[in-house]
């Protein structure tokens, strides 16, 4: 029995690419990845942009190569769907905490609420909760705070884009905000509440862009489970290449014998430049390398190389 588990295991091929999930509450995101890289059978795994257990929405899940660009979609920005709960405010920011303070609920039109919500566009600066994952002297501050313990955290800059007012009904106000990486939501939902002369919580987080990717190319766990029914195969043939997720990035293609030089790590010459910075990498027209960054001069230095194939392997 044993034998035949290691056999399954030296036969398991590398996957490369990147899948959408529509995270379901009350699971980790990093419970989340583990169950789609067993169903995937994938060597390597990795997730960008964690949510909170009680958040869904959307969380990309990247394997093998693909993993490479997680970094680039950490700094993505992101559009989430937020139901705040007034009068009530807890430990945690979020509905899993315990309540630490009530506060009557100002009477406010639609309209009044929007004013407070079109204050909080653009930039600023916003310091991060206490249960949060950021690490102060080499502890997580959430460690801290169940310890009861409160530390000073330096605000950080942060930019939301736009604010939609969708729902107003009692203590329930539910909007959608597009705002840039290291944006705390439940920190954001405290904010509005203090301006309006209240307490608030976010009862409901979730999350439904990040980058150019939009709900619609989200699966569901149910789904993800019934395509990897049987073989993986089914499943595979639902990713998405790794550079999908660069998209916002200009594309450049150099020759066969370029593409060589740049895989191999060596700086190559395109010409005369039109772009400058971050470039998605292509050889012949159709087949990614990687990412580059391209100077004025024509140089296009590799940043990131890529080893991806046409189509992923599939496990008979």
């Amino acid at each position: 029995m044993s034998g035949n588990t290691g056999a399954a295991k030296r036969h398991k091929k590398a996957v490369d690419g990147l899948l959408l999930l529509n995270k379901p509450s009350g699971m980790t995101s990093n419970r989340a990845l583990q169950i789609v890289k067993r169903l995937l059978n994938a060597k390597k795994a990795g997730h960008t942009g964690s949510l909170d257990p009680s958040a869904t929405g959307m969380l990309p899940l990247c394997f093998g190569e693909a993993t490479k660009v997680c970094a680039y979609l950490l700094d993505a920005d992101k559009t989430y769907r937020v139901t705040a709960k007034l009068g009530t405010a807890t430990d945690t920011g979020d509905g899993d905490g315990q309540v630490t303070e009530t506060a009557a609920i100002p009477e406010m039109s639609a309209d009044d609420w929007d004013v407070i919500l079109q204050g909080f566009v653009g930039a600023s600066m916003q310091v991060p909760p206490m249960y949060s994952a950021l690490k102060i002297d080499g502890k997580r501050l959430y460690e801290l705070a169940r310890k009861g313990e409160t530390v000073e955290r330096e605000a950080r800059p942060i930019n939301v884009h736009e604010i939609s007012l969708l729902e107003l009904a009692g203590s329930r106000l539910v909007f959608r905000v597009s705002c840039s990486k290291g944006t705390y939501v439940r920190t954001l939902v405290e904010d509005m509440a203090r301006r309006a002369g209240t307490v608030a919580h976010t009862a409901r987080l979730h999350r439904e862009s990040v980058g150019h990717f939009s709900g619609e190319d989200m699966l569901d766990m149910g789904i993800i489970e019934k395509l990897a029914e049987g073989s993986p195969s089914g499943l595979q043939a639902r990713l998405q290449p790794a550079d999908a997720a660069l998209q916002a990035f200009p594309s450049v293609s150099i020759a066969e014998d370029a593409g060589h030089r740049f895989s191999a790590g060596q700086a190559v010459d395109v010409g005369s430049a039109q772009e400058t910075g971050l470039v998605r990498v292509y050889v012949s027209g159709d087949r990614f390398l990687g990412v580059g960054e391209l100077a004025g001069d024509g140089r296009l230095a590799p940043r990131r190389v890529f080893q991806t194939q046409a189509k992923n392997p599939v496990d008979i």
